[in-house]
């Protein structure tokens, strides 16, 4: 979508939705209507809470095995869009929510937005692939200064006045 027919859209969709509210109130009755309207932002909340977990899972793994999460994190977007237009009152905004919560359709998304996503990351998993003087196994082309610690050479004392010490505090 041109950015120039942006405003047309935001000017139009919500008369679009007040005459599909019209429309369903005629055919199946006000109380009803306002039941799906509920139904939808439950149904738009649930699906988040259910596909995120898995979005979330997905990207992990993804980069923990060395790929290339992009398309992983523009689903992850596309089914937080999703669910936001599940919330809006309105059945347009519910069709559009529920069409982005089909893989299918997300797939198609990404296919058209793949060449205008970058995704940079700062772990050893993005340099590899991407030629920033890794080598093998992440291993550094170039020698460095690498020190070789065993745990009886390093020990750090855990500081139980932190937040996050796992250390429980008694006296609290």
């Amino acid at each position: 979508m041109r950015l120039s027919l942006l405003p047309i859209f935001v000017f139009l969709m919500p008369l679009a939705e007040i005459a599909g509210f019209i429309v369903v109130g005629k055919m199946i009755g006000v109380w009803a209507t306002l039941g799906l309207v509920i139904l939808s932002v439950l149904l738009g909340a649930a699906l988040l809470r259910i596909q995120g977990i898995g979005i979330l899972q997905r990207i992990s793994a993804e980069s923990r095995n060395g790929g290339d999460p992009g398309r992983e994190m523009v689903h992850g977007a596309m089914i937080v869009v999703a669910a936001f237009f599940l919330m809006l009152p309105g059945f347009i905004s519910d069709i559009i929510g529920l069409l982005l919560f089909i893989p299918a359709v997300r797939d198609l998304a990404w296919q058209m937005l793949r060449k205008r996503i970058v995704v940079v990351g700062n772990s050893r998993a993005f340099r590899r692939g991407q030629g920033s003087g890794a080598g093998p196994q992440g291993r550094p082309n170039k020698p460095g200064n690498v020190v070789d610690l065993d745990e009886g050479d390093f020990h750090r004392e855990p500081n139980r006045k932190s937040p996050w010490s796992d250390q429980k505090r008694l006296e609290d």
